[in-house]
């Protein structure tokens, strides 16, 4: 299904890419908020998103590197490794679009509201109405506006947590943030919507301490997220609105064509008029 943030306005934005790499780096880095002790004390561990060119990572963050231009460790490092649309991995609506809906797309509703200055128009009316009536009309014209968003098409993302320190303390800090996740569904958000992550259960450690030679110490650990994102729309290429809104009916009235060019009836002969609706 499509989660939205809750007490919160509705996202004006489609649910991109973007969007679900922005959600995976923004949970690492705010959310988990790992700490490990480093020869300057207790500090929090950068986290990097590799997407990035290294001369933006150079000139954005200058704590990333040292004087030499190497990674100051322990770091954690967050890339995308694949994406595939799998139809049996999915929420509660079809990827599927049939022609009978807006614009030859389907629109799922999201959330709906009293519809305020239409009701207050209806309600005012129907008071006017009842001359002799005093207190609340009896009337229960009720506008109520529907938001539609564009029904998503759910893809399975893969992205690598990938892990590296100099001390076996370090890594024993960092890695055991993710070992209890892996038991349950992760929601995380970014923007107004939420996404499942699952978290792989292979936690692999690798360090180069059997190697005797003159190269720095590394211990590394790769986790793997497993994140059930959708995509809504075509993001910048869409030429439909991403939004739609309609409003509910709460009256219908057929007129009559004589009492529109207000004729007289050809057999009444008092020349009484067609009387008003």
């Amino acid at each position: 299904m499509v989660y939205l943030m809750q007490n919160k306005e509705m996202p004006l934005t489609s649910s991109t890419l973007e969007n679900i790499d922005t959600a995976v780096y923004k949970f690492v880095d705010e959310n988990l908020n790992i700490y490990t002790t480093t020869n300057k004390g207790r500090e929090k561990v950068k986290v990097l998103w590799l997407g990035t060119e290294r001369a933006y990572q150079t000139k954005d963050n200058k704590n990333l590197r040292d004087s030499v231009g190497k990674l100051i460790l322990p770091l954690i490092t967050v890339s995308r490794t694949s994406m595939q649309r799998d139809d049996a991995f999915k929420g509660s609506y079809q990827a599927t679009y049939s022609p009978d809906s807006f614009g030859g797309e389907d629109y799922v509703p999201v959330r709906t509201v009293i519809k305020q200055d239409k009701t207050q128009n209806y309600a005012n009316a129907d008071f006017d109405k009842q001359s002799d009536s005093i207190g609340k009309p009896k009337g229960k014209k009720v506008v109520y506006e529907t938001t539609y968003v564009k029904k998503p098409v759910y893809v399975t993302c893969m992205f690598e947590i990938n892990i590296r320190a100099e001390y076996q303390q370090q890594m024993n800090d960092i890695i055991q943030v993710f070992i209890p996740k892996h038991k349950s569904a992760i929601i995380i958000e970014n923007e107004g919507y939420r996404y499942e992550t699952f978290v792989e259960s292979d936690f692999s450690i690798t360090n180069n301490l059997g190697n005797l030679g003159q190269e720095e110490r590394m211990f590394t650990s790769k986790v793997t997220f497993k994140v059930l994102g959708y995509l809504t729309g075509d993001g910048n290429n869409d030429s439909q609105s991403f939004t739609k809104k309609t409003e509910s009916i709460v009256e219908v009235k057929i007129s009559r064509e004589r009492v529109i060019v207000g004729d007289e009836k050809p057999w009444d002969k008092t020349k009484e008029n067609y009387r008003d609706l």
